[in-house]
């Protein structure tokens, strides 16, 4: 882990500084927290700082995507005939995964959101929140606490994995 993050942050090295390399991998979907709090950690950061950069970072487009990400979607797949095929790719995808969110609503988000595992994460959330029209005051806090729970366990599975704690 530590060669790959160290390969990252020489591509974006060039561009940014350390602390900017860890808030803006963790905006990225499929990287976010998963990626980025490995990443400043093995970067020897602090990993209180990492923790706040990361869960920074990862909230920093949820306001945005839940706002405008149906009338995005909209447009695209009305205009677009390939992102028509890539966002019903993509609902289906975010429906096999997201059972408890379609039967909880908003508490199934902070579930769905926790779990650090590729394909959830605060971008598909804001995905699930927006097929399962959960209302934004809902779908805010819900994803919030999901990304600051995983932001918890992805510290302290880096921290362990990175010899911080032994």
């Amino acid at each position: 882990m530590e060669e790959f993050a160290a390969e990252i942050f020489n591509w974006l090295g060039r561009y940014l500084t350390e602390d900017w390399a860890v808030f803006f991998t963790a905006w990225l979907p499929f990287a976010e927290l998963r990626l980025a709090i490995p990443l400043g950690i093995s970067l020897g950061l602090n990993p209180a700082y990492v923790f706040f950069l990361g869960i920074t970072g990862n909230m920093m487009p949820v306001v945005p995507l839940l706002m405008f990400l149906q009338p995005v979607r909209f447009f695209l797949k009305k205009h677009l005939n390939f992102m028509a095929r890539f966002f019903d790719w993509l609902d289906h995808r975010t429906y096999k995964k997201s059972d408890r969110v379609d039967r909880y609503g908003a508490l199934g988000l902070i579930f769905f959101t926790a779990v650090p595992l590729p394909t959830t994460g605060a971008w598909t959330a804001c995905l699930a929140a927006v097929l399962f029209k959960i209302k934004f005051r809902y779908a805010f806090p819900a994803i919030l606490t999901g990304v600051l729970l995983a932001g918890i366990v992805v510290t302290i599975i880096s921290l362990f994995t990175t010899g911080f704690i032994r």
